[in-house]
C-alpha cells in the first residue's frame, strides 16, 4: 500500500532548541493516524512543516508522493488542512465563505457542503463572528471536506469544544472516515476521540517520535502493575520496560512496557515477596499519561507493523 505522507530525517530549530529531531515516519493510504504529544512534543510544528507553512532545516517531507516543497496547486487541492482555532474571516458570512473558496477547487462537492450545514443546522446567513467555538468548527469541517480530498490533516480540531458538540463532530469524521482510500492525520489532545477514530498512533516525546504502531498494540504494551505487601516495599532497583515507579506504605505501583512472564518471575524473587500483584489494562488516555509523563529513566522506544 503507497504512503499518503512520508518524512524523513525532518528536523527543525528554533535557536538552540531542537522541536522536531529526525522524525522519519510513514502514513499508509487510508489511514487514520493519531498524532499525540504533550504541548510543546513537536506536534504542531510537524505539522506546519507538512503543509509548508514551517521550513525544516534538515531532512524532508512528502505528501501523496509529492514533496511539500514543491507541492503544485492541483495537489494542494487534493489536501485539506483544519488549522487549531479554526481561524476563518470573521467578517464573512457562511454563504461568502463557501463562494470564496469554492472557486479554488474544481473538485468542490456543493451537496456535501450543504449536507453539512443542514446537519448542523447553521444559519448560512450569519457571519463568522456571530458564531460560537462549536458552530466555527462545524463551518471549517465543511469546507475542508467539500473539495472531497483524499488527504485530512486535522491540528486539534475539537480543542474548546463542548462534550455534544465535540461527539456530533466526531460523528461526522468517521463518516467520511469511511470513504475509501481517505487518510486522516489526526493530532489531538483528547485522547478518547482518538482511541476511538485512530488504526494507528504516533507518541513525540521532546521532538523525537517513540512511538509509532497500531493504536491497540500501544494500549496492549502499556501495564500498571500494583504490588502489595505486609509491611514497607523492598528497594526496586528497575526492570527491562519499566516506564514509571512509585512506592507508597505499603504498594509498589510499576508501569512497565511489555510485561511478560520474566517480570512476574522478576517480583515473585523480591524480598519480603508481594501479597498480591494486580494488573492493570489501561485505555489510550492513561497509557499515554503514564507513557509521556515523565521518569527518571528513560522512555522505551517502541514500533509495530
Amino acid at each position: 500500500m503507497p504512503d499518503a505522507i512520508v518524512t524523513d530525517g525532518l528536523t527543525k530549530w528554533y535557536g538552540s532548541k531542537c522541536v522536531v529531531n529526525e522524525l522519519s515516519l510513514r502514513v499508509p493510504e487510508g489511514c487514520v493516524y493519531g498524532f499525540l504529544g504533550r504541548n510543546g512534543a513537536g506536534k504542531s510544528t510537524t505539522i506546519k512543516m507538512l503543509t509548508g507553512m514551517v521550513h525544516a532545516d534538515d531532512g524532508s517531507a512528502s505528501l501523496l508522493g509529492q514533496d511539500v516543497a514543491t507541492l503544485a496547486p492541483e495537489m494542494r487541492q487534493r489536501i485539506a488542512y483544519l488549522a487549531e482555532g479554526h481561524p476563518l474571516y470573521s467578517w464573512m458570512t457562511i454563504d461568502g465563505l463557501m463562494r470564496f473558496t469554492r472557486p479554488f477547487y474544481p473538485a468542490w462537492n456543493q451537496g456535501l457542503f450543504d449536507q453539512i450545514i443542514e446537519h448542523f443546522q447553521l444559519d448560512r446567513k450569519k457571519k463568522v463572528k456571530h458564531l460560537s467555538k462549536g458552530q466555527v468548527a462545524q463551518v471549517s469541517l465543511a469546507l475542508g471536506i467539500a473539495p472531497e480530498p483524499e488527504l485530512l490533516i486535522l491540528d486539534d480540531p475539537t480543542l474548546g469544544l463542548d462534550t455534544v458538540v465535540r461527539r456530533d463532530f466526531l460523528e461526522s469524521l468517521i463518516q467520511i472516515i469511511q470513504k475509501k482510500g481517505r487518510t486522516i492525520f489526526l493530532s489531538s489532545h483528547v485522547l478518547g476521540d482518538v482511541e476511538r477514530v485512530a488504526d494507528r498512533i504516533g507518541v513525540m516525546v521532546d521532538g523525537v517520535l517513540r512511538v509509532d504502531c497500531p493504536t491497540d498494540e500501544f494500549k496492549q504494551s502499556i501495564r500498571r502493575v500494583v504490588l502489595s505487601f505486609d509491611g514497607p516495599p523492598p528497594k526496586f532497583s528497575g526492570c527491562d520496560g519499566l516506564v514509571a515507579m512509585h512506592v507508597e506504605e505499603r504498594r509498589l505501583e510499576l508501569v512497565v512496557v511489555g510485561l511478560g512472564d520474566s517480570h512476574h518471575t522478576l517480583f515473585a524473587a523480591l524480598t519480603p515477596q508481594p501479597r498480591t500483584v494486580d494488573v492493570v489494562e489501561l485505555n489510550l488516555e492513561d497509557a499515554f499519561i503514564e507513557y509521556t509523563r515523565g521518569s527518571r529513566r528513560a522512555v522505551p522506544v517502541f514500533s509495530g507493523d
